[in-house]
């Protein structure tokens, strides 16, 4: 069985990220053989990077922090993962990049894809996550989700119906990304695996 996690990437009052979170969730849902589950970081009050030792350090000790521990052990037994993020300021918000870099070895050889959001889909703050990815040693997967910032208006105008009108727009793109992020995660399973 493979378990897809989606990383809901901001913890403000009032945020659109559970509508994308949901929607792609129920995209995944209908997939076979896999268990898609919601990463929440308002689940995981994770303070902000401050160890004294590296994630990535070989033999680092436990984590003290409860959040983190919990944290480090969702990413661990997570095949793949989908970040469903806005864009702040040209980049991704910082509780996000917080929640990354806590985590070192559990994020390796696995893929991740994105849904996004903000005044161009947020395809800036997408571009540096896949830097970051990167450097985590993941396979950031090439198709994307950018939701229309029409969406985030009708989000807090409360029209419901127009929200999921855009996101239904998007289906074909979420299914194209969908099937891309599973086989890169079988691929990458079968290959972690073996080693």
């Amino acid at each position: 069985m493979t378990t897809v996690s989606i990383i809901v990437g901001s913890t403000r009052d009032g945020r659109f990220s559970d509508a994308p979170a949901r929607w792609i969730k129920n995209h995944l849902d209908q997939r076979p053989g896999l268990t898609a589950r919601v990463l929440d970081l308002r689940d995981y009050e994770l303070p902000f990077f401050d160890s004294a030792v590296l994630p990535g350090i070989p033999g680092r000790p436990a984590y003290e922090n409860e959040a983190v521990r919990r944290w480090t052990e969702q990413i661990a037994t997570s095949d793949a993962f989908v970040v469903a993020t806005a864009e702040y300021n040209y980049g991704p918000p910082a509780v996000l990049k917080n929640a990354l870099d806590w985590v070192y070895p559990e994020w390796h050889r696995k893929p991740i894809s994105f849904v996004s959001w903000g005044s161009v889909g947020g395809a800036r703050a997408v571009q540096q996550l896949r830097e970051i990815s990167i450097e985590l040693q993941m396979a950031p997967i090439r198709n994307a989700v950018h939701i229309p910032v029409g969406a985030i208006y009708a989000h807090f105008q409360g029209k419901t119906d127009d929200i999921e009108a855009a996101l239904k727009a998007q289906d074909d793109q979420a299914g194209r990304m969908v099937d891309d992020l599973l086989w890169w995660s079988n691929a990458l399973k079968t290959a972690r695996t073996a080693a």
